[in-house]
């Protein structure tokens, strides 16, 4: 083989593998949410009649799966930030209907959460949040900043947020995101 040949048959598997490796980073929401329609306007986590509400900013999918969208919902009202945040929490893993679309992989649960005297949250997250995690980067970072931007955008006291999974520090949820540090919030996310 020529060198020339040598060069083009190189470029060729270049392409391939960056064609593939583009395939994996797609967001695995992008498919549901070509053909969904806008966010219906405010829809109830708490049900009717359930005792005292408080408005705050729950975090979704974006129609065009490549941020976050922040929708204002009623979740039951916590006395104080710790049992607050714990509401907000609980309200953002609950299951939403379509056209939302949750970046908490399914069957995630909030097992507890703790504020330090420096507004760190540290959230203790089950082992489904990263088990059932599809994966990819983008697709981590929508994950990670959920909950980060839930805490962050709704209490004043909390200034950054580190997950744990499990009762246990992880490097990261699925190969991308450091969580070793509390994350500050992050509107660059969120459209």
């Amino acid at each position: 083989m020529t060198r020339r040949g040598a060069v083009v048959a190189l470029a060729i598997v270049l392409v391939v593998v960056a064609a593939g490796a583009l395939s994996v980073a797609l967001p695995r929401w992008a498919d549901r949410r070509e053909a969904a329609t806008p966010a219906a306007p405010e829809q109830t986590v708490v049900p009717p009649g359930q005792g005292r509400t408080i408005k705050a900013r729950l975090f979704y999918v974006s129609n065009d799966g490549m941020r976050l969208t922040s929708l204002e919902r009623d979740v039951p009202y916590g006395e104080g930030t710790l049992e607050q945040a714990r509401e907000i929490l609980a309200a953002q893993v609950a299951r939403v209907a379509e056209p939302l679309m949750s970046a908490v992989p399914p069957g995630t649960t909030v097992r507890t959460v703790f504020i330090a005297d420096d507004g760190s949250a540290y959230i203790d997250l089950s082992r489904q949040v990263a088990a059932a995690h599809g994966g990819g980067t983008l697709d981590e970072l929508l994950t990670v900043y959920t909950f980060v931007n839930a805490l962050t955008a709704n209490l004043p006291a909390v200034t950054a947020v580190q997950v744990l999974v499990d009762g246990k520090e992880v490097d990261t949820l699925a190969g991308h995101v450091d969580l070793r540090r509390p994350l500050a919030g992050n509107p660059a996310w969120v459209q």
